[in-house]
Parts: C-alpha cells; structure tokens; sequence
C-alpha cells in the first residue's frame, strides 16, 4: 500500500477533480497560542460555520532582516512541532484535508517578498546558496511531520517574490522534498507573479494570492488562464481575501491601508471574486485568509476591520458559495462514474 492511499490522500493526478472549499488556520502561529482552548473552539466554528473540506494550516518562522540566511523556526515565537501535530489531528477529527503551509518572516518586519540576494556569488556577502541551505533544512523539517501525520498537501513557499527567479534552487528543494514526503506539492507565488515562475512544472498544483482588486477580477483570470493551461496543473488560490475596511476591496492585499471598519466593503469584494471565478472552471477554489486561533466575540465583529469574515456579512457569502461549488463537484463526480 502506498503512503497516499494508506492515509487516504488523493493522488496528484486526480486533484484536477478537486474542489478546494478552504480557509486558512492559525496565523502567524505563535507559540502556545494553538493548545489554548479558544484554538479548538475555532477550527471548530470554522469548520461549522463555512462549510469548509480544507484548512491551510499555516504558520511563520523568523530569519532576522532579509539578507539573514539563518532561519530559526525552532524558537519562539514559531509554534512548536507538537502544536504543528495537534492542529493537524483536530482538523483531521473535523473531516478537514490539510495544506501544511510552514512561512518564513522576517523579525523587522520587511515582507518576505524582498528576501534578495546577489546573483553572483561576493565573498564576505551573505549568499543565495547559504540562504537555501537553511531554507531546506526549515521545508524538510515540516516535510517529515506532513508524511508523518498524513497531511494532505504541502505548500513549499509562500510569496517570495525575490526567489522565484532561483529555479536551480527551488527543483532542488522540491526533489529534495519528495524524498521525504510523499503528498502532492504545490507553492503559493504571490499576486501578479503566476507568469514569472518558470518551474510550474516541478509542482503538482499551482496556486497563488488572489488579492486582487474588486473591479480588476476579469482582467486577472484572462492574464492567468493561459499559464494554468500552459502547465495542465489543477490550480487554486492558496490565499485570498480581503480586510472588512472601506477602500480595502481596492487594494485588498494591503492590511495596513486606514478606513473605517465596513462589513458590506468586504462582502463586495467576495461577491465580486467569487462571480468572476464561478465563470472560469480551472480556478479549484481558495485558502481564504483568514480564520486566526482566538477568534474576536461575535457582538464585536462589526467594529473589526480585518480579514477574518467570522460573524460579519461575508461569513453566509462564503458558505453558501461554498456549499453550491461542493454540490456542483459531487454532481460532476457522480455523472461520471
């Protein structure tokens, strides 16, 4: 029996079938924040309130400033392999398929997208092969506890703008990966980047960040289609959403914009995202982000203006698309057998 069919996992190939009804879990992973008992309480209303069949279990580890080529996932503030492990069962318990999602940061808080280096090797200069070096041993360390724990997918990098030139480096990494690992891969580029990265096909899904703006959707699907068909992989948006802020379904991706708290803005933009893909059949669904470990109290929803939907306006938005686009996958399934 192989290691995908003995924890039931899909083989890749069959993932063209798949319909990913998702939402992100746990961000950024601090330490002792996934064993609290709000954490239980939450994947639990996630799961119940949206109608979700999988989590992207995501969580950060921290390498000093950009140019640092030591990432230090094994301290704090970055949860411990043991928190990686019960999140993993308590979504398994819930009927949820897992995306393990481990993402580097940075301390200062630069964004992981300009993690740079020179192309060209300078001595007493920190290096790429440094910086690789360490992000394999980070990748394979969560590779082993995705295999262990029968993880359903692994999400290799997230948004590293900045890297996704470095293909020698990221086929390394991914063969290095599935020595250890044996689920289907994929790695979340961001927002605008689908068609710069070369090494698609390495992957077996591709997904990025949908953040795109409320009235630029179209645009965006016609820009990304041809490179999905290009490379006959399923393909899904590992992250999307958009902060419940006037002017936010604008420029969702920026969490630190200022407005007004505004239920209906959000709502908008997932009306808006969600017709647009309805159209396009090769867009698998999304990761949305985010559902956090704590959630705020109900009665307080209408004054929060971030991602989360939880209690807000866009919360039946969600399940009730959600809901349809299962239906339409379990009919589709149904008729062809």
């Amino acid at each position: 029996m192989s290691t995908n069919e003995q924890y039931g996992r899909k083989d890749p190939l069959s993932l063209k079938d798949e319909y990913f009804a998702g939402m992100t879990w746990g961000w950024t992973g601090v330490r002792g924040t996934w064993v609290a008992s709000e954490a239980e309480r939450s994947m639990e209303a996630m799961a119940e309130r949206l109608g979700v069949n999988w989590t992207a279990i995501s969580f950060g580890a921290l390498q000093d400033h950009p140019q640092a080529t030591e990432i230090k996932f094994a301290e704090e503030p970055t949860v411990t392999d043991d928190e990686v492990r019960g999140a993993i069962r308590k979504a398994q318990s819930l009927g949820l398929k897992v995306v393990l999602k481990p993402v580097v940061n940075c301390r200062n808080g630069t964004w992981r997208a300009h993690i740079n280096f020179f192309d060209i090797d300078v001595p007493c200069e920190p290096k790429w092969s440094d910086w690789f070096a360490s992000y394999t041993r980070f990748i394979l360390h969560y590779a082993r506890i995705a295999e262990e724990t029968g993880t359903d997918m692994l999400c290799i990098g997230c948004e590293m703008v900045q890297t996704d030139r470095r293909e020698r480096e990221w086929r390394q990494l991914i063969a290095d990966v599935r020595g250890v690992y044996s689920g289907p891969i994929t790695y979340n580029c961001d927002k605008y980047q689908e068609n710069q990265v070369a090494w698609w096909d390495a992957v077996d899904v591709i997904s990025s960040s949908g953040y795109y703006p409320i009235d630029d959707w179209e645009a965006q699907l016609d820009r990304i289609e041809p490179i999905v068909r290009a490379f006959g992989k399923p393909f899904f948006f590992m992250e999307a959403g958009c902060p419940s802020r006037e002017g936010s379904p604008y420029v969702p991706n920026d969490w630190g914009l200022e407005g007004a708290p505004s239920e209906q803005a959000q709502a908008d933009w997932y009306d808006a995202a969600f017709a647009a893909c309805d159209a396009r059949p090769w867009v698998q669904g999304f990761m949305l982000w985010d559902w956090p470990p704590k959630l705020y109290a109900p009665e307080d929803a209408a004054g929060n203006d971030d991602y989360c939907m939880f209690a807000k306006k866009a919360e039946p938005i969600v399940r009730d698309y959600y809901a349809k686009r299962l239906r339409e996958a379990a009919s589709s399934q149904t008729a062809e057998q």
